[in-house]
């Protein structure tokens, strides 16, 4: 008579040394999976992303806010309604010139996340671009690129920037050019560290023997390991840029009036007359700098959290993580 096998208990398998949890929990998980409840358990990043998204909805809706909601343009001058404080018609109150603030807010939104986003992108392109090159191929390459940056990073780069805005006046992309060609080092170096050490891998030499061009090696190989890098100063950029462009405009070297940024915004309502009697007109456009940056800031920890290797937990603390 054949015995019949009954399935192994728990303590049977432990005295053997193997797991007692069934195979099935252990099923491998995508990185992007894991990466996104990581984001997921970080309730301070997950609100930066909201209030960020509900700001940027904000700055693209404002043709529609200003048609059906203030109905009114951001130049519109009524000045018999200068000054008027919040109400049915104007949420934000008027300024001097009655235009509304609202209008003005969203549309000065609109200049400044652009002014910020327009930089950002062109001083990713530059620094990365950069920082492979000079790592990647070394020697003579590398020495000269990094000394130039090393160059650049000696002069203050808000001191070019007040000095090129008090010789021309500029609009907002010409500001925003400046701005990147002037905040691009960092991340050269920043790129440069790490492909050097990418550089020196065994997938890259074998890369090398089969005989695959430089393009597609940092194309394949290295653009995607850091990748993470470049996100993370991406979201660390964007609010200083922000920041940037408000204080070039506060100052009367930025984005120039008619045109509203919230830079200009701010300072129009500076004067202590204004600002006691009116302070509608100087500190909304401020709330809206505050929020879009700190939102940004906690944003940027967020992801550094999750895409920076030296900042993820492994293992047993993926265990605190809400289910998917």
């Amino acid at each position: 008579m054949s015995k019949v096998s009954l399935p192994e208990q728990p303590a049977d398998l432990a005295l053997r040394g193997e797991a007692s949890v069934p195979i099935a929990q252990y099923q491998p998980v995508s990185a992007f999976v894991r990466a996104r409840r990581r984001f997921l358990a970080n309730r301070m990043a997950l609100g930066a992303l909201i209030v960020l998204t509900l700001m940027i909805a904000l700055a693209l809706g404002a043709p529609l806010i200003a048609r059906y909601v203030t109905k009114a343009s951001p130049t519109d001058q009524h000045l018999l309604h200068n000054f008027e404080p919040s109400s049915a018609k104007h949420w934000l109150g008027t300024d001097e010139y009655g235009r509304d603030v609202l209008t003005r807010i969203v549309y000065g939104g609109q200049v400044s996340m652009s002014v910020a986003a327009l930089g950002v992108l062109v001083a990713l392109v530059v620094g990365t671009l950069i920082g492979l090159v000079a790592a990647y191929y070394g020697g003579w390459v590398d020495e000269l690129l990094m000394r130039f940056v090393d160059l650049m990073l000696s002069i203050p780069g808000i001191f070019l920037l007040i000095l090129i805005g008090s010789l021309v006046q500029v609009g907002p992309a010409a500001l925003a050019l400046i701005i990147a060609l002037l905040s691009w080092f960092g991340l050269a170096r920043l790129v440069r560290a790490e492909t050097l050490s990418i550089k020196q891998r065994e997938y890259i030499e074998a890369a090398h023997t089969l005989g695959i061009g430089d393009a597609a090696i940092i194309r394949r190989h290295i653009l995607p390991n850091i990748l993470h890098i470049i996100i993370v100063w991406a979201t660390v950029a964007v609010p200083n840029f922000i920041l940037i462009e408000a204080v070039l405009s506060f100052l009367g070297l930025g984005v120039q009036p008619p045109t509203p940024s919230w830079g200009n915004l701010v300072a129009e309502g500076r004067s202590p007359s204004v600002l006691f009697s009116s302070w509608w007109i100087a500190v909304f456009p401020g709330v809206a700098i505050a929020l879009t940056v700190i939102a940004l800031n906690l944003l940027a920890d967020g992801l550094r959290d999750v895409l920076d290797p030296r900042h993820r937990g492994d293992g047993p603390a993926d265990a605190t993580l809400p289910p998917l």
